[in-house]
């Protein structure tokens, strides 16, 4: 089960069907994931201030940032975790990168389902693989590899 609460308003003003979009992305990921199919993500479409609160409670990094991943602990199965990404932040994106925010949506959902899962860039061979299946993703969404440009990976 996909559950999404949008408290911002700004995410359907600017794009009307992003809880539509989000739900897709999301069960995208986790079928090419090969996730248990009863599995269960919150994901949260929220603004610049409340993820930076979050950012700084569970980061100890006080700025705002595009999307965090929470992964919940085995014992709360078929429960996975929940992933929340700023409004603010990611329109910024999307238009410094000359994308839509359906785009940019799709494939940052895409890519906190991944962490939820336990897939990471940390190491260039683990960001390879996250990579490939992220492009896998949005392949199916018909959205261009957003790693073509090197320069897009470090704000993930």
């Amino acid at each position: 089960m996909i559950e999404v609460e949008i408290e911002d308003e700004a995410w359907t003003i600017a794009l009307a069907d992003a809880e539509s979009w989000t739900l897709q992305a999301a069960k995208a990921a986790l079928a090419l994931a090969d996730a248990d199919p009863d599995a269960a993500v919150t994901i949260l479409l929220t603004d610049d201030a409340a993820i930076q609160e979050l950012n700084a409670q569970f980061r100890d990094k006080d700025k705002p940032t595009n999307v965090l991943s929470f992964p919940a602990a085995e014992t709360a199965r078929p429960h996975i975790g929940d992933i929340a990404l700023a409004y603010g932040v990611c329109a910024k994106e999307a238009h410094d990168q000359n994308k839509t925010l359906r785009e940019h949506l799709v494939h940052l959902t895409a890519h906190g389902v991944l962490h939820l899962v336990g897939y990471d860039h940390e190491t260039d061979a683990d960001a390879e693989v996250m990579e490939e299946m992220e492009r896998d993703v949005l392949r199916g969404f018909e959205i261009s590899d957003p790693y073509a440009s090197r320069d897009h990976h470090d704000e993930l």
